[in-house]
């Protein structure tokens, strides 16, 4: 088993204490629930997701590949949030490869450490630097969520 693979089980681990908290009211940092219909079948699926303000907006950015929320989340029409108790509803629009580059540079810039070292465990970054985040752009997908009224 490769460490990535390890990584990824842990985090799953990890993922359902996460779930389970968040499901009782528990919010911390900038963790959310995202539920999306599933793009085979329908059924609602949820995971755990960092929602991340930059310059006014908010982004969901991919952390692992082959991640099922982000084939979801281009299938679905809306999405749902949860923080704590309070749930919205939203629409993902996918961010083009271009401006996905200023974004996951200023994602790595202003986060702790953990994130660039994160894209480089689970393979989607070759370095834990803001230009080596933005020169995989193509590989990471980013999402703004677009809030329904």
């Amino acid at each position: 088993m490769t460490t990535a693979q390890n990584y990824r089980r842990m985090v799953n681990a990890g993922n359902k204490i996460v779930v389970g908290l968040q499901r009782l009211g528990v919010a911390f940092g900038p963790m959310q629930l995202l539920t999306v219909p599933g793009r085979r079948t329908g059924v609602p699926r949820t995971f755990p997701i960092a929602v991340i303000p930059i310059d006014g907006d908010r982004y969901i950015f991919q952390a692992y590949p082959k991640a099922a929320w982000v084939a979801n989340a281009r299938a679905a029409a809306e999405v749902t949030l949860t923080r704590g108790r309070r749930t919205s509803a939203a629409r993902l629009t996918e961010v083009p490869v271009e401006e996905r580059r200023p974004l996951l540079r200023e994602l790595v810039a202003n986060s702790p450490a953990s994130v660039g070292k994160r894209l480089v465990t689970t393979g989607l970054a070759d370095a834990a630097t803001p230009d080596a985040a933005a020169a995989a752009a193509e590989r990471i997908a980013v999402f703004r969520i677009e809030p329904i009224r």
